[in-house]
């Protein structure tokens, strides 16, 4: 059944109850805009209305799984960034709740890239990530003068330690596949071309489970961290939107679309 057939995001729902919603942006590598974040939005919701839901498997259209935030887009936006971060970033982290919030299983399969606040910040709010071996991880925030969203700041740490966190946040490595899984930021690595077939092994899997007792399960390892992602969500917002203004963060921006290293001046 498709319940969202056009636009940036798509949905469908199977007789089995996976559902399958997919980032539809692939020549901007799925990266998130307001439109985009708000139509993941609106597919979240609508996944969760659905009785019938036991799973959802989230996927990207294209080379990339979600490169993170529109950097064209972004760029192009000058002194009024901060009031369009702050509408994007709200929009992100409604995507964010939602999917941690949602009463069935998150299967994410990982390709190509999945970085910056947005990409990563959907890896760490899945339940489970399948990656392809030639997927690649970043964070990327701090590169162009902003700061890590999507509830990365939480989730990030607890999923793989805070020195770890620290380090992919501040120093910003491009993680490979392999890296990913031994610190715990995915769940397991097969071949690229297994992706979807063992992606979709598991969504079935889970879909043949017993709804309320995985539902509970998800609920209850998720409300037991430490840190919790609801309370840190509008801080991230507030902060991106603050350094989104800063000289920094504009020449980060031009750095990344002129392919050169950026020279930061703390202003």
């Amino acid at each position: 059944m498709k319940l969202i057939d056009s636009g940036p995001v798509l949905l469908d729902l199977d007789d089995d109850g996976v559902a399958r919603l997919r980032l539809n942006r692939p020549e901007a590598s799925n990266g998130m805009s307001v439109e985009f974040l708000r139509a993941l939005y609106d597919a979240v919701m609508t996944a969760t209305g659905r009785p019938e839901l036991r799973v959802l498997l989230l996927t990207g259209e294209g080379p990339n799984f979600c490169a993170g935030g529109d950097v064209k887009t972004f760029a192009g936006k000058g002194e009024a960034l901060p009031d369009y971060l702050r509408e994007a970033t709200a929009w992100l982290q409604n995507v964010a709740q939602g999917l941690l919030a949602l009463p069935v299983p998150v299967v994410a399969a990982v390709h190509g890239f999945a970085a910056g606040g947005g990409g990563l910040g959907l890896v760490c709010a899945s339940d489970i990530v399948v990656a392809a071996e030639s997927a690649r991880f970043m964070s990327g925030a701090v590169r162009v003068g902003m700061a890590p969203d999507g509830g990365s700041s939480v989730t990030l740490p607890q999923l793989v330690g805070v020195r770890k966190a620290m380090e992919i946040l501040l120093l910003n490595p491009t993680l490979s596949a392999t890296q990913a899984c031994e610190i715990g930021l995915v769940t397991r690595v097969v071949a690229d071309d297994a992706l979807h077939d063992e992606a979709e092994s598991i969504a079935r899997t889970l879909a043949a489970g017993a709804p309320r007792a995985l539902g509970a399960t998800k609920r209850l390892v998720w409300s037991g961290l430490g840190g919790r992602v609801e309370a840190q969500l509008p801080e991230e917002a507030r902060t991106v939107s603050e350094l989104s203004g800063t000289a920094d963060a504009r020449e980060g921006l031009a750095a990344v679309l002129e392919r050169r290293a950026p020279v930061f001046t703390g202003e």
